[in-house]
């Protein structure tokens, strides 16, 4: 057993302090992801600075929308009024996720930084150019099931695990950050990487900066939106491809996960569908030309199907709704 020290800080610029002043150290906070990879060794953190009694936990309504602490639980996110009557979206991808009881443990900043399930990233045994740089991809000519379509490259072909990601991505959320020199904000569409030459660097986060925040714009007046996971099994799976969809208008939002090293907001397709209908194979077409630059192997061919069918039916099922 490796030994660790564990801090308790008392605001969040202590804890950044932390972690930013030892390059040995983590935050800690629900521990569901974290904690599997202390198990397995993936992760071996000589300091764990906790963040859960950081006030990080509240859910506030703006004038521009809402206000999600990184430290809120993913069940009281889901089940939180406003979120549920206004952002179904959201309360769809959360309920999408993981398991009843590891809902009441994930948070929001927590699930959006869990790192990839590949099985090969949790087999030590074997080459991961993400748990150890420069030792090569083994799912490139492995099991391939769950590998990315979009934005791979030869380092990495693994997909963002996350529901809550693509559910946010479709909402254009913002992230807020406090980190050593003071903080900032960036759409949650520049918070995740595509893999390149560096995938053991799953996000633009700087070490010691932690999340402290998610907000997510009001969604314009009559907007209708859902979130549809295909997976292997009915729960406790992670998605083969998922669709997270926003009908306001004329406007179509639409993000996807399953496909990709984070979450792949479809802005080809949305300017192809924008003003148009939404009958299927309108869709199709538009899905066609988002697809166009996929790459798939004999195990991931299905995903171009899969992805294209169940983003024309869950559009065609938000525009009858929303006429």
């Amino acid at each position: 057993m490796r030994r660790f020290e564990y801090a308790r800080p008392r605001t969040p610029q202590e804890a950044v302090d932390l972690v930013a002043g030892s390059d040995d150290a983590a935050f800690l906070a629900g521990g569901s992801n974290l904690v599997d990879h202390l198990k397995v060794g993936i992760a071996s953190p000589g300091v764990l600075v906790d963040v859960g009694g950081l006030g990080l936990d509240r859910v506030e309504e703006t004038d521009g929308g809402l206000r999600i602490g990184a430290g809120v639980r993913n069940s009281d996110l889901a089940a939180h009024p406003v979120v549920r009557s206004r952002y179904a979206v959201l309360a769809r991808s959360l309920l999408a996720g993981a398991s009843a009881q590891i809902r009441h443990q994930a948070t929001t900043a927590g699930n959006l930084l869990q790192r990839t399930r590949c099985v090969y990233f949790y087999d030590a045994t074997t080459p991961c150019n993400k748990r150890e740089p420069g030792t090569g991809c083994s799912a490139v000519d492995g099991y391939q099931r769950y590998n990315a379509i979009l934005g791979a490259s030869a380092a990495c072909v693994t997909v963002h695990p996350s529901d809550l990601a693509v559910g946010l991505a479709v909402l254009d959320a913002t992230v807020e950050v406090l980190g050593p020199d003071g903080a900032r904000t960036l759409p949650l569409a520049d918070l995740h990487r595509l893999p390149g030459d560096s995938p053991e660097q799953d996000t633009t986060l700087a070490h010691g900066e932690l999340i402290t925040a998610v907000t997510v714009p009001r969604l314009p007046e009559g907007a209708v939106s859902t979130y549809y996971k295909a997976r292997d099994r009915a729960s406790y799976a992670f998605a083969l491809v998922s669709v997270a969809a926003v009908v306001a208008g004329d406007e179509v939002r639409v993000a996807w996960g399953g496909v990709a090293h984070r979450p792949w907001r479809a802005t080809v397709l949305e300017e192809a569908l924008r003003g148009g209908p939404l009958d299927e194979e309108t869709v199709r077409a538009a899905c066609l030309e988002e697809l166009a630059p996929a790459t798939t192997g004999p195990g991931t061919a299905f995903k171009l199907e899969m992805v294209t069918g169940a983003t024309a039916m869950v559009l065609t099922d938000l525009a009858g709704r929303a006429r």
